[in-house]
């Protein structure tokens, strides 16, 4: 089968990002204060349990399955009505997709247009927590022709859909789902919680449920939400989360796991926090909980961590928001300080939550053909924290969580140092500080 090729803009994520030649003022129906909240957008409200039914377009309780999820039909039929009515910048069904071969297959996109057109974004690499600047794009300048739908969670035991919902007094600042209009992947998707309050891109307890729960309410393996701080590819500082469908296992999916033994810690909330062993980038996995809020809870604590101590990271929300990846990553600090070869920077990859999970998005027909797995391994191996910063990282998040690691020769002893195959389902001293360059800023 013939294989086509597009052009695409991909740091763009809304068609009202570009600088335009006149102001267009609130008359264009955006996002921002003067508009929402007068608005009537689609609402898709969710309940805080666990079983769903869907009948007559109203979700109930069940103790069954549902055949299908209400969400995910809705996103994707909201994200080809847009398609249809021409908001994306390109058809990104037709870029060029191929299976690097090896043992991680690595999976590689070509998207030729990526640099052109790029509007720069300049933050401070140096900074993972930087204050909100409206004077620079952010999603309340998005026009709601570009919004599918407001997520919010539901007062009652039900979850329901409104296709034209008023913002109450209760949802002045709504949490919305809107497109990125230079997708990565069919049904690439932003969560922008509670849009109106203007949050930096800064991880806090109640936005990370949020996430967790639309990949619960989408009930497919093959939809999962990434998260980038910045200083770790983050090019927007409005709280968002991103989302796509990708019908093969990530990468990093499919990689071995170990599990962290503990000798102390809280009462048992049912997290189990595992190691990512044999993959290029070092990084963390959480899954079980109880319920919903304990996963959340412990992942948004270790992201609290991580970026009140200046580290960088990204996430990745996966198997229905039952695993979190969470990869701590320097490689924009390599980049400002000159350590990683120009040959890597030639092709122009950012390494965010995507590219690290093992979906490479390349700029250049050159890099694509010529896309190997070496190639992929040498680029995420300057994204991964050294073997010793990891696990002075490690430490640290744990002990954040009121956890401590088991002696390795305890967990030898008593043959307590589980490995398992992925499964796939459709001290007390201060941390050491990134190594900047003093005042350092880098176009991203």
């Amino acid at each position: 089968m013939s294989m086509l090729t597009i052009r695409r803009v991909a740091t763009v994520v809304s068609n009202y990002q570009e600088e335009v030649a006149e102001a267009l003022g609130c008359g264009r129906s955006c996002l921002g204060s003067c508009c929402l909240p007068v608005s009537k957008l689609p609402l898709y409200e969710f309940k805080d349990g666990e079983e769903k039914s869907i009948k007559d377009g109203v979700v109930r309780s069940s103790q069954e399955e549902p055949e299908f999820s209400f969400l995910n039909n809705l996103l994707l039929g909201q994200w080809e009505e847009r398609m249809n009515r021409g908001l994306f910048r390109y058809d990104v069904t037709a870029c060029e997709t191929k299976v690097i071969p090896g043992k991680y297959g690595f999976i590689a996109q070509l998207n030729e247009g990526r640099h052109l057109k790029k509007r720069p974004t300049e933050f401070r690499v140096d900074r993972v927590l930087q204050s909100f600047d409206e004077s620079k794009f952010n999603f309340t300048k998005v026009g709601q022709e570009e919004v599918l739908f407001r997520f919010e969670q539901s007062n009652d035991d039900m979850t329901h859909y409104a296709p034209g919902s008023p913002v109450t007094d209760d949802s002045k600042s709504p949490s919305v789902v809107a497109i990125n209009v230079s997708p990565i992947e069919y049904g690439h998707v932003l969560l922008i919680p509670r849009i109106l309050d203007c949050f930096p891109q800064r991880i806090d307890h109640g936005s990370f449920l949020l996430a967790l729960y639309m990949a619960r309410e989408a009930a497919d393996p093959f939809f999962r939400l990434g998260y980038n701080s910045l200083g770790a590819f983050a090019t927007i500082n409005h709280l968002h989360f991103q989302a796509y469908y990708l019908a093969m296992p990530f990468p990093v999916e499919k990689a071995p796991t170990q599990k962290i033994n503990m000798v102390k810690g809280p009462p048992d909330y049912g997290v189990t926090i595992l190691e990512i062993l044999n993959y290029p980038v070092r990084g963390l996995v959480f899954e079980g909980g109880n319920t919903i809020m304990d996963l959340s809870d412990a992942v948004a604590d270790a992201c609290i961590f991580l970026q009140n101590n200046n580290i960088p990271f990204n996430v990745l929300i996966s198997d229905c928001g039952k695993r979190v990846f969470l990869f701590p990553q320097c490689y924009a600090e390599k980049q400002a300080l000159g350590e990683v070869s120009q040959e890597l920077l030639d092709t122009q990859v950012n390494p965010a939550v995507w590219e690290i999970s093992g979906h490479m998005v390349l700029k250049r027909r050159k890099d694509y053909e010529d896309a190997s797995e070496e190639y992929a391994q040498r680029l995420l191996s300057e994204v991964s924290l050294s073997e010793e910063r990891f696990k002075e990282v490690k430490v640290y998040v744990l002990e954040a969580l009121g956890l401590q690691e088991e002696n390795k020769c305890s967990q030898e002893e008593t043959g307590q140092d589980e490995e398992k195959e992925a499964h796939y389902e459709p001290p007390h001293s201060p941390l050491s500080a990134p190594r900047f360059p003093q005042g350092c800023l880098v176009s991203q």
